[in-house]
């Protein structure tokens, strides 16, 4: 299931990508300049490459003025045009990525939920596949009460189909699998032995089939990687997931999980956290830069640039969130996906930065929120 956690993740990597848009946004907007001020050579007239080399040089170092937010003094008409157009290249393009990136946090976590699909699916077409053995007797594995479950679940059928997530077109893959890594499984072999498997029994071999044959290490696991950049840190939702449903069994019939309880909540969590850490005032950054000092940090990784700028963001803007949680939550960010220090970093600015802004009177709470705002 998500939880805000994982939403955090989400968003936090996509933060990540924002960030390396700016950098190749602005190569694209210095590039502009260096075109505008390139010798002319299908022009007869004759070309002054000094006065171009140098406008060219006061264009770049204006544009960097800019996108740091001063004012430089431009006097050269040509000059100030193609610094102008440089700065409207670069804003058109990094909100295009803003709003694409937004989109795709939405549409990662909604993969999910295909993903989860699929995988049931993978089980009910490898058991299909067993079905068709004529040697061996595979039918405990053909005619599991799970798999049954799930081939008769209208819900599900319905699922597989509307987003494209059945294995008909891919059972060359199948049928590798099942031979390579299903039949020459010790616990498989031992599993379709049995005569007559209890429902515990069944439900045990369920989740070894979930947890080692298909989401375990090996080729079937490499296929979802393959297919998916996230997967490092989506297989244990969807490991979840299968679990809960495999869990769920009882007369005949099992509960398929929803990625989402509150969708609509979800949503808006994520598109309010996403946007308004990009809008983040400049007044925060420059906390945060003051009071990196005091660490001695010469260079601070974007990792963590970019879990204090989410953290101080939402402080600020979910007032129904304890600031202790939030801090707690972007330590344990910082320890999966930062160097091996930035957790006593990260800790120690945001215990700073929110003493100081409860004492200037920025963080407002309420609700839950005031918990440990006493």
């Amino acid at each position: 299931m998500l939880n805000r956690r994982t939403i955090r993740i989400k968003i936090m990597q996509n933060l990540f990508a924002y960030a390396q848009c700016k950098e190749a946004n602005l190569l694209l907007a210095h590039d502009l300049i260096e075109e505008r001020f390139q010798p002319n050579l299908n022009s007869m007239e004759v070309q002054d490459k000094e006065l171009l080399k140098k406008q060219k040089k006061q264009a770049l170092q204006s544009l960097d003025k800019k996108m740091k937010g001063e004012e430089p003094s431009i006097e050269d008409a040509a000059v100030a045009k193609s610094v102008e157009e440089a700065v409207a290249l670069f804003e058109k393009s990094i909100k295009k990525d803003q709003v694409f990136l937004s989109k795709n946090i939405l549409l990662e976590m909604e993969k999910l939920a295909n993903t989860y699909h699929q995988v049931i699916a993978l089980i009910i077409a490898l058991a299909d596949l067993a079905a068709t053995e004529k040697k061996g007797g595979h039918s405990n594995f053909a005619n599991h009460s799970w798999v049954k479950s799930w081939r008769e679940n209208e819900e599900l059928k319905k699922l597989i189909l509307r987003e494209n997530v059945g294995w008909e077109n891919k059972m060359e893959y199948v049928r590798t699998w099942f031979r390579d890594r299903v039949k020459e499984d010790k616990a498989y072999q031992e599993f379709i032995a049995q005569k007559n498997p209890s429902e515990e029994i069944q439900k045990d071999f369920m989740k070894h089939m979930a947890r080692k044959i298909i989401l375990g290490a090996g080729p079937i696991n490499d296929f979802f990687e393959e297919q998916n950049i996230r997967w490092a840190e989506d297989k244990d939702i969807i490991k979840s997931m299968v679990d809960k449903t495999i869990k769920s069994f009882a007369d005949g019939k099992t509960s398929l999980q929803k990625v989402s309880l509150n969708w609509e909540d979800d949503r808006d969590f994520t598109e309010k956290l996403f946007n308004s850490t990009i809008g983040l005032d400049d007044q925060y950054k420059e906390l945060i830069a003051k009071n990196t000092r005091n660490w001695e940090v010469d260079r601070l990784p974007l990792t963590d640039r970019v879990i204090l700028e989410m953290a101080i963001t939402e402080m600020i803007h979910f007032p129904n969130i304890p600031v202790k949680v939030t801090i707690n939550e972007y330590i344990e960010l910082s320890k999966e996906y930062s160097t091996p220090k930035s957790r006593q970093f990260i800790n120690g600015i945001l215990d700073v930065i929110s003493k100081s802004m409860k004492e200037s009177g920025t963080l407002k709470k309420s609700g839950r929120g005031l918990l440990d705002n006493k």
